[in-house]
């Protein structure tokens, strides 16, 4: 998968997620991306600048970071922003869009590589499913041309 900031013809600016860069120019020349402001079918990328990161991270300071601040011994709060009207329609659509997702699919947990998968070689009923998958699971289903779609959770709410 492949994040672009993108912007429209009417200088809106947005994110989207794409298999990989040809997939993005084929979507944006045949109109299917679409500006969530204006509605425009104008896209393009917008500038980027590269991620770099500012500390080296071992594997134990990874794990540490996945633990909760609270097992930690640091306190459970973390700084937050509402940074103005658009985060705020924009944070409610991703509500709203996970709530859809989760009411229209079956969770199945840790299994979801393999229940994919067993759906794609037609050994399980065609059905939305949702679940949990490593980076390299999902990396390889995508190769293998499963469509799979990663979502994420909001802060706050039980994921």
């Amino acid at each position: 998968m492949i994040h672009y900031s993108l912007v429209c013809d009417a200088a809106h600016e947005f994110d989207g997620w794409f298999r990989d860069s040809a997939t993005f120019d084929a979507q944006a020349s045949s109109g299917v991306v679409v500006c969530p402001h204006c509605h425009s079918t104008n896209i393009a990328k917008a500038v980027m600048a590269p991620h770099v990161a500012r500390k080296f991270f071992s594997r134990a300071s990874v794990e540490e970071e996945r633990q909760p601040s609270c097992a930690r011994g640091q306190d459970e709060s973390q700084p937050v922003a509402l940074l103005d009207e658009r985060h705020a329609q924009l944070r409610a659509m991703i509500r709203e869009l996970r709530e859809s997702i989760v009411a229209s699919t079956e969770d199945v947990g840790e299994r979801f590589p393999s229940e994919a998968r067993k759906i794609q070689d037609g050994e399980a009923e065609p059905r939305p499913i949702r679940g949990r998958a490593s980076l390299a699971e999902a990396k390889s289903l995508l190769e293998d041309g499963i469509e799979i779609l990663p979502f994420p959770g909001l802060r706050g709410e039980g994921n």
